[in-house]
């Protein structure tokens, strides 16, 4: 979970910088430069000196994925108590100190990666600094804290349980790789798991993986990068590399049959998610793949939508999503419509499924698609932190600073049969899970 505190004239200034960095031409020049420094990490930065403003993002190997296998949540507790006292600071003295600046400071742990995410005007820039090193390096995780945020998450994950959303998607993540894989339970553990947490679980998994050989730096803003390195070298120059090495999760097991999990709620609206493992980020066929999930369900006009939302009304809220990770990815059909037309609107994503392995998309629908994939892409790139954001992606995923001029020819070279031939290899109507969240004395679904 990420805590944000948030300033209007740093609201303002950012305003700026999305018209600023609108045209092709700036965010084609946006993508900066690479430098590994003498600890390891990696820094990736690009200078913008249009606003003065930095945005600063520290990608950590340190997601859920290494959990304890018998302790899953503690990735989670500690990305929340970062923020909650250093040797040097109390929790109210660093919330005090970015509020006076108009900054923005927050972590947040995510499956394969914890983020350390700044904001601050560059005149701020020193002292932000000062203060995202001292999180980093210095968090205390004292016994009442800790005490303190487990019965937080406790009450988060069992809020959690009441929305029939959430409920249906953790269920289908189950189905998919197992609560035995860390990719098949939620980042904020369990409600059994995270009690038994302790503080030296904490202090243990931070000292282990909070490493600057783990790390990649991404910042974008008003600094050169020969006083950005400086600054860096000032404030990190002794975080020390090391911790275990990095190895992935064993793959889970790809689905031999059908797999259905139902779950009773006096709802008016049945949840569903439908779909089975799907590739990795460094999957050849990724821009294929993109292409032939917009035609699916991830666009306006798809075909999830253009029959389940549109020729039959059973569903506003239809679509589907490949979510690649560097370990791991789903395909998912979620939707939500009225339980007594659940299983014909589950049919009816599974017809289209068939149809996009069966029927060879028309050319003029491949054009439009193309065009809106490359069209749309400078808007993920029009404000710094969409920027520093997509630096941190491109580094961890090892796809080249040059990879925003290479976007559109890798989405405008798929084909016609590039795409029926992802949707054959990559989806599978016949063998999926499927968990739904509905009023199951209306909503009749099939075993």
């Amino acid at each position: 979970m990420r805590t944000w505190t948030f300033q209007p004239v740093l609201a303002a200034l950012l305003l700026a910088a999305t018209l600023g960095l609108a045209s092709s031409a700036a965010w084609a020049a946006a993508l900066g430069r690479r430098e590994v420094l003498p600890n390891g990490m990696v820094l990736v930065a690009a200078e913008q000196r249009a606003v003065p403003i930095v945005t600063v993002s520290m990608l950590i190997q340190a997601g859920s994925m290494v959990d304890p296998p018998d302790k899953p949540g503690v990735a989670n507790l500690v990305a929340q108590l970062m923020t909650q006292g250093t040797k040097s600071r109390t929790a109210p003295q660093i919330s005090e100190a970015i509020e006076f600046m108009g900054g923005a400071l927050g972590v947040d742990a995510g499956q394969e990666i914890t983020t350390i995410s700044l904001s601050v005007l560059s005149k701020d820039l020193d002292a932000g600094l000062d203060l995202m090193a001292d999180i980093l390096l210095n968090p205390t995780f004292t016994s009442a804290d800790v005490q303190r945020k487990i019965q937080e998450v406790v009450a988060g994950i069992q809020r959690d349980q009441e929305d029939p959303a959430t409920v249906s998607y953790q269920a289908f993540m189950a189905l998919l790789y197992g609560t035995n894989n860390p990719f098949g339970r939620p980042v904020e553990g369990t409600e059994a798991s995270v009690p038994t947490i302790t503080r030296e679980d904490l202090v243990r998994f931070h000292q282990a993986y909070f490493r600057p050989n783990k790390t990649i730096l991404a910042v974008v803003g008003d600094v050169s990068e020969a006083d950005l390195t400086r600054k860096l070298q000032a404030r990190l120059g002794g975080w020390q590399p090391g911790g275990p090495p990095s190895s992935p999760p064993p793959p889970p097991t790809p689905l031999t049959k059908t797999v259905v999990k139902t779950i009773q709620r006096n709802v008016t609206q049945a949840n569903i998610n439908l779909g089975h493992l799907g590739i990795t980020r460094n999957n050849p066929d990724y821009y294929a793949v993109q292409v032939m999930n917009y035609l699916l369900g991830g666009g306006f006009s798809s075909y999830l939508i253009a029959e389940i939302r549109d020729a039959r009304g059973w569903a506003y809220d239809v679509g589907s999503t490949f979510s690649p990770s560097k370990y791991a990815g789903e395909f998912d059909v979620s939707m939500q419509t009225k339980n007594e037309v659940a299983d014909q609107a589950i049919a009816a994503a599974l017809a289209q499924i068939r149809r996009i392995r069966e029927q060879p998309v028309g050319d003029q629908l491949l054009k439009d698609a193309k065009a809106y994939l490359t069209g749309s892409y400078p808007l993920r790139l029009d404000t710094s932190r969409k920027i520093v954001g997509t630096l941190g992606s491109i580094e961890y995923y090892g796809l080249g600073l040059d990879y925003v001029d290479r976007y559109p020819a890798l989405i405008n070279a798929v084909t016609v049969a590039d795409v029926q031939r992802v949707a054959q290899k990559y989806l599978d109507p016949d063998r999926y899970a499927l968990a739904v969240v509905a009023d199951l004395t209306k909503a009749k679904i099939a075993p």
